[in-house]
């Protein structure tokens, strides 16, 4: 069995991609700005490095391409997809802004979140939602109830919602399993969580002034359109997956350099067609995919040590321990890697871990997924979504602030999840 010790310089690049993305971006802002690119390639090469001197340079470069080729090419495309079209979709006006109207708007932006993705969700709604609430004084409550629906518990229906889902997605787990298996645990935190934001919304409201009321307006036809197409591109890639493909040293299945390809041809018209009135209105901007992109080329790059230690260690096979150990991780690690880490330690077939009933997949797609909302690491909109409300005037917690807040709603959730779905 590989100690812990052995393995930890071969870990070192993963846990410094980590950590710099963690860090970074509060202690030396600047420095983050203008050397994220350089900072992040650097641990991908100290991790080449290393991996060459244990294995071999072709070893080294098979291992790198493979990582590139058949997880993250598919993987960003797919994000980038839902992105571009999600941030090309305008919902103006709207009941939004009265407590009622807010909840509704939560609600949606659950419902959403599955079909579209967490990000573009998150990013199609927090302006009407912001703007709605333009005039009050407190709307913190408000961002925290959407970072933790709609950035996170939302995407747990579908591999489109979140990122962990979708890792799961294109390693095996068919399109549907989400929904079957963790509906009635993100229930459990979006209907206590809808009911506290009215509650608080109402109160506060009596207090601030009251919204008028303006028409719904939708613009951005063709990115719904093509959002719609590319689902159902994405679901038909999991039931009819092809022949697998050799691209060098990567094989992958044909549907998913099939899929890839769509996705590149889907954002290059969205962003083509979509009016620049639309974009400017959503505040769209590539800066946040951009490093998104860069995060997660370095995470597929750097990860193979840490998957190799998680398949030798001793974890059992408690869904609850699970649960629990790939919630925290992805708490503070991202919920992404946190996923790929446990599915791989959890054997890494797909085939025989959707075996009925599934309780240790399950409980790896819960964590990854809930646990995601607990800091602003968690998931990538978390951040994303505090950098835009700030620009609407919002005071938003820091990161320790935000660990109480969210903690502290979430904590008794948590456990009641544990309760009647892992014990």
């Amino acid at each position: 069995m590989t100690s812990l010790a052995g393995a930890i310089p071969s870990m070192l690049p993963f846990i410094g991609t980590l950590l710099s993305f963690a860090l970074l971006p509060g202690l030396a802002p600047r420095l983050w700005h203008r050397r994220m690119v350089s900072i992040t390639l650097s641990w991908v090469v100290l991790g080449l490095v290393l991996t060459a001197v244990r294995a071999g340079p072709v070893a080294a470069l098979g291992g790198l391409w493979v990582a590139t080729v058949g997880d993250f090419l598919p993987f960003i495309a797919i994000l980038m997809a839902l992105y571009t079209l999600g941030g090309g979709v305008l919902i103006a006006g709207g009941p939004w802004g009265r407590p009622g109207g807010n909840v509704l708007l939560l609600a949606i932006g659950t419902v959403l979140a599955g079909v579209m993705g967490t990000i573009g969700a998150a990013l199609l709604l927090i302006h009407p939602l912001l703007a709605a609430n333009g005039a009050r004084r407190e709307r913190r409550h408000l961002v925290l109830a959407f970072i933790i629906l709609v950035a996170n518990a939302g995407g747990a229906l579908s591999p489109l919602g979140d990122p962990p889902l979708l890792i799961g997605f294109l390693r095996g787990v068919p399109f549907f399993w989400p929904t079957l298996h963790l509906a009635w645990p993100m229930l459990v935190i979006a209907v206590p969580v809808l009911a506290l934001t009215y509650g608080i919304d109402r109160r506060l409201a009596a207090r601030e002034p009251v919204a008028k009321s303006e028409r719904l307006h939708l613009r951005g036809g063709l990115n719904i359109a093509l959002l719609i197409l590319f689902v159902g591109a994405i679901t038909l890639s999991g039931l009819v997956p092809g022949p697998m493909l050799a691209v060098g040293p990567a094989r992958l299945p044909a549907a998913q350099v099939a899929l890839t390809l769509l996705a590149a041809i889907v954002t290059l018209i969205s962003e083509r067609s979509t009016a620049a009135s639309i974009r400017a209105r959503n505040r769209f901007a590539w800066a946040p995919m951009v490093e998104i992109a860069v995060l997660f080329f370095a995470i597929f790059a750097t990860i193979p040590p840490v998957l190799h230690l998680l398949q030798t260690a001793p974890l059992g096979r408690n869904p609850a321990l699970w649960f629990w150990l790939a919630g925290l991780c992805s708490a503070f690690l991202d919920s992404a890697p946190t996923y790929l880490m446990f599915f791989q330690a959890a054997g890494g077939d797909a085939a025989r871990l959707i075996i009925p009933p599934a309780r240790l997949l399950t409980a790896i797609s819960a964590g990854s997924v809930f646990f995601g909302a607990v800091t602003y690491l968690g998931n990538a909109p978390n951040l994303m979504i505090r950098a835009i409300a700030a620009r609407r005037g919002v005071r938003m917690p820091g990161f320790f602030g935000y660990c109480a807040a969210a903690g502290l709603v979430l904590a008794p959730l948590l456990i009641v999840q544990t309760i009647l779905f892992f014990i």
